[in-house]
């Protein structure tokens, strides 16, 4: 382009030009300025999922406990006694980077909407966030204001933060990930979905004012790279009331118990473009709508604005004539602004008038369901696409100073001064919370249920970004590990994929390895896909974000009485460490506290992976087990010291000569940690048989002490089949000589705890 060049509104909007040509042949003519906003919004990345909606086609979603699956508002499944458990998460990533306190606080209230908009009444909050290294000033801001945002509005709506992640690594610096899940409760008969019906039926808007706040999110915050020079183009982040969004929630849950609406959605991207639209298009039928009508924040908003607007708090519902007083009295009830704004027609067009002059006139079809599809062209990459991080430990360093300074590091380090922001117990079902369980549980009794619900978020993106495909796998294995962990079985799973630029080969092979590894893992594992979120182009100047795909899961479980602890709770108490448990250096915290960065990760069996997830959840259900705790960051050492840690006792552990090093600091998939009777243990060996067996030690003291012993031949064997062979081992002290130790450890529970606890600061510099 010429300098002077006037740019393309197009564009400036982010419609490519063949895009616009597109749009012109498909409505016959040049759009005007409100159409062709809304075009721009519902056939953004965002909005339209054009460089993901095939990947997503691949995904199982149908199962026994299925109710609703993708394309509603949120998922949901049935947990029996007549009710059902809806769920989603979605992700706020490149608003939270701009202004991280309302960017997360409104990615909380988006999510909650989500719920709510079906007829459940959310009861639990969980986040995965993804920050640079903590040493970084940005990163301290982005995270103390993204915990602050979300502790805002979950305290302040009165729904439990129940559990979540942190992660720190470099390539999150500029494109920080900040993803929400939410869960709700309600009757399965009282569900309700987004798709208009009726003609003639009345469109009414009801909720917050309608401000210029979020104006362009979809089309430019969600769907493309921000770099440097940007800052002129990012629209303002939504402002979020909590207050105001309670108020909303209680008044729709009355007007669905009531049996007044049709349908209902909620405003979220895109704003009344994209909720009004959707509706039309799954209905099947035509939508007319008056912005004149629509209340305002702000005087003087063209059409264009208050259509796309994505101002918070807001829902649409279809609602039939003769019920319309008796919703606006409900609304009044509850204080909430309700206004009839347009209705239902045949047309099965979206025609947008202000007062009794049409302003846009565009086919619904041509809206929503003709936005240009992209075939992936995905390449493996020649060549390392992240750089390896920087050395934190000094060679030849100690087993002791190496396993304290992976408790000081701020991925695996307490995330006590997150959560204890959140209020974490409001509602009073939390049976587990954060830190007390490897997975939250819930319990159903105040509903009129029986037994729990569990539910946990995982992702893990350097290894992902090592081996996009087993690195998604192990995530699926994560979150369902945690679940078995408390006893629950598995009944759906929502994601939300983080990746970067999709036009670029190599982020395009991320992609489809890790939409293909999430697949085969669901499939193995019998878990349905119920619905998630895409987040791409999250990269700048410096590159793209590690892969992270999250993926949250919801199980039940029949007595939440039983649930294990993820501590060592009796002296006394038998060790042992179940599952296909095969760890190696590649992608684990030891390697990059090295400054190291495989280019691979071992391969997974996944039905041997899935028996034992089997075995390891009945015996938590059956109470066999005093506490389960799944081996994830940094190891073996580290879920040992946890557990120590959590109850405040000690453990002598004794480990085999060969592979020593591996088995303490090295990381994979399928390893639990278990503890209890010894007639407990004997049992569990007797289930899983000597693969996937290994008795550790015992509890008690007040010191974690790891040592090496020698043992038995069929000791050795038992180590060999498990995945530790000597050769395996050497391979792994070639590749990081004087790196990992290979001593025997001892250091008081107290020093643990002190290293635990100093990894992220109360407050920041």
């Amino acid at each position: 382009m010429n300098a002077g060049t006037v740019p393309a509104p197009h564009r400036e909007l982010g419609l490519t030009d063949s895009e616009y040509e597109l749009i012109c042949d498909r409505i016959g003519r040049v759009p005007n300025g409100v159409e062709l906003a809304m075009f721009s919004l519902m056939w953004s990345e965002h909005c339209g999922y054009k460089h993901s909606r095939q990947l997503l086609k691949t995904l199982p979603t149908e199962g026994k406990a299925v109710v609703m699956g993708p394309g509603e508002n949120a998922g949901a499944v049935d947990v029996g006694d007549g009710l059902v458990v809806a769920f989603k998460v979605e992700s706020h990533n490149h608003p939270s980077a701009v202004e991280p306190f309302q960017g997360a606080a409104t990615g909380v209230g988006g999510i909650l909407r989500d719920v709510f908009a079906i007829g459940a009444r959310p009861i639990a909050i969980l986040d995965s966030l993804r920050f640079g290294e903590l040493d970084s000033p940005r990163s301290q801001f982005l995270l103390d204001r993204v915990v602050g945002g979300i502790a805002h509005y979950g305290n302040s709506i009165g729904v439990a933060t129940v559990g979540g992640e942190i992660a720190f690594e470099a390539p999150y610096e500029h494109n920080c990930l900040v993803n929400a899940m939410c869960l709700g409760i309600g009757p399965r008969d009282k569900l309700i979905r987004s798709a208009a019906a009726g003609i003639g039926n009345v469109i009414v808007l009801f909720g917050a004012l309608t401000g210029r706040d979020g104006i362009g999110g979809a089309s430019v915050l969600a769907s493309a790279e921000l770099g440097e020079g940007d800052a002129a183009k990012r629209p303002s982040v939504q402002i979020g009331d909590p207050f105001e969004e309670k108020r909303l929630l209680e008044c729709s849950l009355e007007l669905l118990d009531g049996g007044l609406l049709r349908s209902l959605q909620d405003l979220g991207a895109a704003g009344l473009t994209s909720s009004a639209s959707e509706m039309a298009s799954k209905g099947e039928v035509g939508i007319d709508i008056d912005v004149a009508r629509v209340p305002l924040r702000e005087p003087g908003m063209e059409p264009f604005e208050i259509m796309v607007s994505e101002s918070q708090e807001r829902m649409l519902c279809v609602v039939e004539p003769d019920r319309l007083q008796a919703v606006l009295d409900v609304c009044a009830k509850w204080e909430v602004r309700a206004t009839a704004i347009g209705e239902v027609t045949d047309t099965r067009h979206m025609r947008i008038f202000s007062g009794d002059e049409v302003v846009g006139d565009i086919p619904v079809e041509a809206l929503v369901d003709d936005c240009p599809v992209y075939t992936l062209e995905p390449e493996a990459p020649s060549e390392p696409i992240y750089p390896r991080p920087p050395a934190r430990v000094e060679p030849p360093v100690d087993g002791e100073e190496l396993l304290l300074e992976l408790l000081r590091s701020p991925t695996v380090a307490s995330k006590r001064w997150a959560y204890e922001q959140y209020d974490t117990l409001v509602g009073s079902r939390t049976v587990r919370r954060a830190g007390a369980a490897d997975a939250a549980v819930l319990q159903l009794a105040p509903d009129g249920g029986r037994g729990a619900i569990a539910t946990a978020i995982d992702g893990n993106g350097r290894r992902v970004a090592i081996d996009p495909y087993t690195g998604t796998v192990e995530n699926v294995l994560e979150c369902a590990r945690n679940l078995a962990c408390v006893g629950a079985e598995p009944l759906g799973l929502t994601n939300c994929l983080n990746f970067g630029n999709p036009e670029k080969p190599h982020i395009a092979w991320q992609l489809t390895e890790s939409v293909r590894g999430l697949g085969d893992a669901c499939r193995a594992l019998g878990v349905p896909v119920v619905g998630g979120n895409v987040s791409l182009y999250n990269e700048g100047s410096e590159g793209p974000i590690y892969p992270t795909p999250i993926v949250g899961m919801v199980g039940w479980l029949p007595d939440p009485e039983r649930v294990p602890s993820s501590a060592f709770v009796e002296e006394g108490h038998e060790i042992a460490l179940i599952g296909p448990y095969r760890p190696s250096f590649a992608g684990s915290e030891t390697e990059k506290l090295t400054g190291g960065l495989a280019d691979g990760l071992p391969p997974l069996d996944l039905e041997e992976q899935g028996r034992a997830l089997g075995v390891i959840r009945d015996a938590a259900r059956e109470g066999l087990v005093a506490s389960a705790h799944d081996i994830s960051e940094g190891g073996l050492g580290v879920t040992l010291a946890e557990s120590c840690m959590g109850g405040g006792l000690g453990a002598r552990v004794e480990l085999p000569h060969t592979g020593f090093a591996p088995l303490v600091f090295g990381e994979g998939a399928g390893g639990v940690v278990v503890s209890g009777t010894g007639a407990a243990m004997a049992e569990l060996e007797r289930r899983l048989g000597a693969e996937s067996f290994f008795r550790l030690g015992v509890v008690g003291g007040d010191r974690l002490e790891i040592v090496k012993a020698d043992l038995t031949q069929a000791g050795e064997a038992a180590l060999a089949a498990s995945g530790a062979p000597e050769e395996v081992a050497q391979a792994f002290r070639n590749r990081l000589p004087d790196s990992v130790p290979a001593a025997s450890l001892s250091i008081p529970v107290a020093d643990l705890t002190v290293a635990f606890e100093s990894g992220i600061p109360a407050k920041f510099s």
